[in-house]
C-alpha cells in the first residue's frame, strides 16, 4: 500500500492557492487501529510559510470511530481561508488510489470552523456521538464528537 515516497520537498498535491508536501508516510498506530497513514504539510502556493497540516488515517477501530480518517489543523494566521477543505479536496486522488469511497471526519461539537469545513466539503452529519471515557484521551478529552461522512462517487467526486 506504499504509493508515496518522499524524495524531495516538492508538493505532492497543489492547486492555485495551496500546496501539500508529504511530511510522513507509513504512519501506523496499532493501539489506535491506524494501519497506515499520511501527513501533509500545508503551504500557501509558492511559499514555505507553514500554514498547517492534514492527515489521512487508514483503518477501522473504536478509536478511529471518534478520531476519524482525516484530521487537520490550520495555523491561526491562515484561518478563514478555506485551507482545511481545500487540503481535503487536494487529497482526493490519494483517496481514489486507495479505493476509499467514503471517509469519516470528526469535529468537536463547539468547533464551528471545523463543522463549516465539513459542510463545505459536502459531508453529511451522521451523528453527534458521546465519547466513551476510555477513548477520551485519544480525543484530547472531548466528551462528544460530530461524525461527518464524506462520500466519493464512482468518479471520485465528493
Amino acid at each position: 500500500m506504499r504509493f508515496l515516497r518522499l524524495f524531495s520537498r516538492k508538493p505532492m498535491f497543489s492547486d492555485d492557492v495551496l500546496e501539500l508536501v508529504l511530511s510522513r508516510e507509513d504512519v501506523s498506530d496499532p493501539d489506535c487501529g491506524i494501519e497506515d497513514g499520511y501527513t501533509f504539510l500545508m503551504y500557501p502556493k509558492g511559499s514555505r510559510d507553514y500554514a498547517g497540516y492534514v492527515s489521512l488515517r487508514i483503518g477501522e477501530s473504536p478509536t478511529l470511530y471518534y478520531l476519524g480518517h482525516i484530521g487537520y489543523r490550520v495555523e491561526e494566521k491562515y484561518r478563514g481561508r478555506g485551507y482545511a477543505a481545500r487540503a481535503c479536496r487536494l487529497m482526493k486522488p490519494l483517496l481514489n488510489r486507495l479505493h476509499m469511497t467514503s471517509v469519516v471526519i470528526t469535529t468537536n461539537v463547539e468547533n464551528t470552523a471545523s463543522r463549516k469545513t465539513c459542510e463545505n466539503l459536502g459531508c453529511v452529519l451522521e451523528r453527534i456521538a458521546d465519547v466513551p471515557p476510555e477513548q477520551r484521551a485519544a480525543c484530547a478529552g472531548a466528551r462528544q464528537k460530530c461524525r461527518y461522512i464524506w462520500r466519493m462517487d464512482k468518479a471520485g467526486n465528493a
